[in-house]
């Protein structure tokens, strides 16, 4: 009995500091939107901090495991390229877009991977997800039915690009099997980073920085990512898979929540049920996954951001 007593407010305190992570990824919109550079080039600056803050937490926890990252570097590689240009599209989407549209859409990338399981994995569908996907579909439907204009259609597109390249980055990370969580967030970022560079420098060009803008640069890139990050995974491998995939879903809540009260973004009716039912079915498909281990989900869901 003791032994219970003393471990619920530890796994208490873990799942508020989760919720906390949670939450600051959900202003990343808010932070966005009072910036102008280009999207590319505000990622070129959130992966140069956030990178640089990961790695030197691992360094400081005693270096990377070199032997583990050289068996898993061609999926790090290619998950770091796809978390650059995710970013990049979702960006962009915010501002195409909106902030609550774009993140709805964002949020289809996992129900993208849990489509095609069958033939990236071999995992066999159960039948409560197929209720999710018509669900998800069903609210992309009253998304895209509501748009108007050709600004509509290009942020649509744009924010359905961020959920295609969400999904390849959760199908990359499922490969990465050797490196832990951490150091798989900071290899990914520091590769980001250096796709991010080359894209910027053969389109936006090198970020000019506006005084006023530097406390939401430093913001996005000191805690949206690198504080976030240290406190998502410091709770992440100690929470049981059910409770982390709820909890996630604080993420495009508290960004549609905001979004609405800062920078007034009204969805209308048929808005407002499509992101229902895109939330409700993405939870009912994270949720039949309940029994995950702490390590797998580790390896797929720190891409949310």
């Amino acid at each position: 009995m003791k032994d219970n007593a003393s471990h619920m407010p530890r796994s208490f305190g873990f799942e508020l500091v989760y919720l906390l992570s949670m939450l600051i990824f959900g202003t990343n919109g808010l932070l966005v939107a009072h910036i102008s550079l280009r999207a590319s080039q505000i990622v070129l600056l959130r992966t140069l901090v956030g990178g640089t803050l990961l790695s030197s937490a691992v360094l400081l926890r005693g270096g990377f495991d070199r032997a583990a990252v050289r068996a898993d570097r061609r999926f790090l590689l290619l998950g770091g390229a796809a978390l650059g240009l995710n970013w990049i599209a979702l960006f962009e989407g915010y501002r195409l877009l909106n902030v609550s549209l774009a993140t709805l859409i964002y949020y289809v990338g996992p129900m993208l991977i849990l489509l095609l399981s069958p033939l990236l994995f071999g995992e066999h569908l159960r039948p409560r997800l197929f209720l999710a996907l018509g669900l998800v579909a069903a609210g992309l439907v009253c998304i895209s039915g509501s748009l108007d204009g050709g600004g509509s259609l290009a942020g649509l597109l744009t924010a359905a690009l961020s959920a295609l390249f969400y999904a390849s980055l959760i199908a990359f990370n499922k490969r990465i099997v050797h490196t832990d969580g951490l150091q798989t967030a900071a290899i990914e970022l520091d590769v980001a980073f250096a796709v991010v560079l080359v894209y910027v420098l053969f389109t936006a060009g090198l970020p000019r920085i506006v005084r006023a803008e530097l406390p939401y640069l430093a913001l996005i890139g000191l805690v949206n990512t690198g504080l976030a990050y240290l406190l998502y995974f410091s709770a992440l491998q100690k929470l049981p898979g059910q409770t982390v995939a709820l909890l996630s879903y604080a993420d495009p809540v508290s960004a549609l929540l905001l979004s609405a009260l800062v920078l007034h973004e009204a969805l209308t009716p048929l808005q407002l049920l499509g992101a229902v039912l895109i939330i409700g079915g993405a939870m009912l498909g994270e949720l039949g996954k309940a029994g995950a281990a702490p390590r797998e989900e580790t390896q797929t869901k720190h891409e949310n951001t």
